[in-house]
């Protein structure tokens, strides 16, 4: 019982990191359309930046998590601005912003590597020291990373259900000219919500790196992984995805109790070929109807 409650709490910790990552792609991909493949640059560059402020600056670590949450919001609104909307009524606007992305990850990488070197690097926002309960390990940076997860996740679904920018996103994602219509800023609208991806990047990258370390490229698995996760839950599906992402961390933790680490991406790899297959969708994904 004890090491089921072990792996079920690493599990849990692994879904959370998940969770962050792939709600801001999720939410990007559901309001615009576009698959931001930059967001895994944006994770490093997130957790470099909390790196410099709390190691380099000396600033108190909330600080430094607030400053490298801002920055990679504001690098979102720059996305914004400076790619996606000169190509935002182009056609075949979802393969462009695709290969478009892909570049802006490409200069981000290059630009941490850059500067900081390619050495791996601590992160310093960590909370040491951990708890024992009922014969479980805990520790506190763990349980500190799934507190935040659930925070971000609480706090993203009341704003998106319950406050009047939410509703505006919802509209934009369900059908972008009639929300403009009615007078929706659609421009507004899409800088927000990729600057909110952009914030949770951060979050994902500081979490993540205080459990491994820091690396200019360290943004490539968990932007692959919160890319199986969204086609697994359905591409545009926030809830689902949190779902999904919890789901897949404790399938993971169990995989690599079992068959061993080396195991637990392949695994990974076969769930979504038995999604794809048996529900194209994905899991909470909904079948459109287009008329041609």
């Amino acid at each position: 019982m004890d090491t089921i409650l072990q792996i079920l709490a690493s599990g849990l910790t692994l879904g959370a990191m998940y969770a962050i990552s792939t709600a801001g792609l999720a939410l990007v991909f559901g309001a615009m359309n576009m698959l931001n493949m930059s967001h895994g640059a944006i994770l490093a560059l997130g957790g470099y930046l909390s790196y410099f402020a709390v190691g380099g600056m000396g600033l108190p670590a909330p600080v430094g998590v607030v400053f490298a949450v801002l920055v990679c919001a504001a690098v979102g609104v720059l996305i914004y601005q400076i790619v996606a909307r000169p190509m935002l009524r182009s056609a075949n606007f979802e393969t462009r912003i695709f290969i478009a992305t892909i570049g802006v990850g490409v200069i981000l990488e290059s630009i941490i590597l850059e500067t900081f070197g390619p050495q791996p690097k601590p992160q310093p926002v960590s909370m040491p020291g951990s708890l024992t309960l009922a014969g479980v390990h805990l520790p506190y940076q763990n349980l500190m990373i799934l507190g935040i997860a659930m925070l971000l996740m609480a706090a993203l679904g009341f704003a998106l259900q319950k406050t009047r920018i939410g509703r505006a996103i919802r509209a934009t994602a369900q059908n972008r000219d009639a929300a403009q219509l009615m007078g929706v800023p659609i421009g507004y609208v899409y800088a927000l919500v990729l600057a909110i991806s952009g914030g949770l990047a951060a979050v994902s990258g500081i979490t993540i790196s205080s459990l491994s370390s820091l690396l200019p490229n360290m943004g490539a698995d968990p932007m692959l992984k919160a890319f199986i996760i969204c086609v697994v839950a359905g591409l545009g599906s926030l809830p689902g995805s949190v779902m999904a992402a919890l789901f897949i961390g404790v399938l993971e933790a169990i995989v690599q109790y079992v068959f061993g680490v080396r195991f637990s991406f392949a695994l990974l790899l076969i769930l979504v070929i038995i999604v794809l297959i048996g529900r194209p969708q994905g899991v909470f994904g909904r079948v459109q109807g287009v008329r041609l």
